[in-house]
């Protein structure tokens, strides 16, 4: 009975596998402690997975929110030493066209947004609209200022997987496809949760002497089970992605925030966001962008870079931002991106249970380190932060070049792509065998030795998951030449090829969900060819 207990037993659980969570997760294990997290999907398959990829300057919130602004700017800089695997220096530029200035927004605020950005310690420099024009031939010709700002890209995917992997290699357990159904409670102290398995059914409990909340807008329903209130404000943003990269800098609206004044460029993509509109919380698991949506956001995207009106749209996809809810803003746009840390035993007397919520994609490590910090503190644990000194797993060597030429010689281009993927970790993917080296997805280069790979080490269960590990399927053709190959592979690696089918079918429809509603021109026509593909088409075999 004592064994089974202590297998169940842990310092710290935490709920929920998105960049937050991982990052805790992360942070925790580092400090010593015995760690559970526990994430009722895949990892980041919420709006840690459904976002621009932008790597913050702060730029963005410095007139309004010179905190938040602040925060980013110096994760930012701690994210470009520990997350090199992950991020791509790409910078930005703020540009002002001639409507901003008949809005109020014209040069006059481009001077005051330099003297905020300057004030919160974020490089601004004013540029000349031919010079920005030929550092960004992409950008509208029409503008009249620029300023340029140390935004970049960063790979959304990569990052949470990477701090996942990280908290496993310093001894953490991690639960996928796992929901917690109610918490273990006496009195008024948390003291487990109780989860079920939502692939077998199976039920288990786990039990520790702290809690944290880090489900993202779900940690509103995950406050309910505890007995408590977190207000959250469900913030749908919907974005779409081209099929080519447009721009090579990030390119901003310099203006109050508003729809599609985002255009990322990221992988061999570019991204452009977002829009804000309040959904109800029944919603927020079934999240798909609207004809209207995608309207808006080429509308709005064409005055960044005019050539988006032709470039190819690959899909739509939409997430909701874990927003602390503020009733007089029916947008969600003027609400503060800070980070909300609620220790439930000061607040409402429960024992045992912390939350950690707000902030963003760029503030995840600090938000990890302030949770952490509390956890730390109720368990009497003196251990400091090093996450902010101590890179990634993956993210040790400078750049993909220097892993690929390190572990192997002549290296191929498919190798050099898993390099760009999982960094130093690269060397336990297996390509000595030919069949290894067969090329699965062609669009990514994703051969079927990096398929075993994140099977065995990054917890792959799905083509989803496996998609967020390895970007299968995401290239210009979104799946139909390589998802009949992927899903036997897969089903393979997973030990039972009876799973093809079903791996298939999960994966089409989620790549359907996102092209229908850009389902005209190139777009219609793909979307006509891979229905064609997959309903006349028979399971793949490597062996036929």
């Amino acid at each position: 009975m004592d064994k089974v207990q202590k297998t169940n037993e842990f310092d710290v659980i935490i709920i929920g596998g998105g960049i937050t969570g991982a990052g805790t997760a992360r942070d925790c294990a580092m400090r010593g402690l015995k760690v559970l997290l526990i994430e009722r999907h895949d990892i980041a398959s919420g709006a840690s997975g459904r976002n621009h990829g932008l790597l913050h300057s702060g730029a963005r919130y410095a007139v309004k929110d010179s905190e938040s602004a602040t925060e980013c700017i110096k994760e930012n800089m701690i994210l470009r030493r520990i997350a090199r695997n992950c991020v791509e220096e790409t910078e930005g530029l703020f540009i002002t066209l001639p409507e901003d200035a008949e809005t109020g927004f014209g040069l006059d605020y481009q001077a005051k947004f330099i003297e905020a950005c300057k004030a919160a310690g974020i490089s601004a420099e004013a540029m000349d609209p031919k010079a920005a024009i030929a550092w960004e031939p992409s950008v509208n010709p029409t503008l009249i200022g620029a300023v340029k700002v140390p935004d970049g890209s960063v790979d959304p995917f990569r990052l949470c997987s990477a701090n996942v992997l990280d908290a496993v290699l310093h001894g953490a357990k991690v639960l996928t496809y796992t929901e917690v159904t109610s918490f273990v409670k006496e009195g008024n102290t948390i003291k487990g949760v109780n989860v079920v398995d939502t692939k077998s059914g199976q039920n288990a409990t786990y039990y520790a002497p702290v809690t944290v909340n880090a489900a993202g807008i779900w940690g509103h329903g995950i406050a309910a089970l505890a007995g408590v209130n977190v207000g959250m404000y469900p913030a749908k943003g919907t974005l779409l992605v081209f099929g080519h990269r447009v721009n090579n800098v990030v390119i901003n609206r310099c203006r109050k925030s508003a729809d599609g004044d985002i255009l990322v460029p990221g992988d061999t993509v570019c991204v452009i966001g977002t829009t804000s509109t309040k959904v109800p919380f029944e919603e927020c698991d079934n999240m798909y962008a609207t004809r209207e949506e995608v309207e808006l956001m080429l509308r709005e995207g064409a005055k960044l870079a005019p050539s988006l009106l032709t470039t190819r749209i690959l899909r739509a996809y939409s997430g909701v931002r874990p927003l602390v809810a503020a009733d007089d803003d029916p947008t969600g746009r003027s609400i503060s991106r800070g980070i909300v840390l609620l220790d439930h035993a000061t607040r409402d007397g429960l024992d045992g249970f912390v939350t950690i919520t707000g902030g963003k994609l760029m503030t995840y490590r600090l938000m990890a380190e302030w949770a952490t910090d509390l956890v730390c503190k109720k368990l009497s644990v003196a251990q400091k932060c090093t996450t902010d000194v101590t890179p990634l797993v993956g993210s040790e060597a400078k750049s993909y070049a220097e892993v690929a030429s390190k572990v192997w010689k002549g290296a191929t281009l498919a190798q050099k792509a898993a390099a760009g993927r999982h960094g130093d970790m690269s060397v336990k993917i297996p390509f000595v065998s030919e069949e290894d080296k067969t090329l699965v997805c062609e669009c990514e280069n994703v051969t079927l030795g990096e398929i075993k790979y994140a099977v065995e080490h990054l917890g792959v269960k799905s083509l989803g998951d496996l998609r967020r590990r390895t970007r299968v399927g995401m290239g210009t053709c979104q799946g139909t030449y390589c998802i009949y190959k992927a899903a036997a592979a897969l089903a393979k690696a997973l030990g039972d090829e009876s799973l093809a089918p079903a791996l298939q079918k999960e994966y089409l429809d989620e790549r359907w969900k996102g092209m229908r509603p850009v389902g005209w021109g190139d777009t219609l026509r793909e979307m006509e060819f891979m229905q064609k593909v997959y309903k006349a088409g028979k399971p793949f075999s490597f062996k036929d």
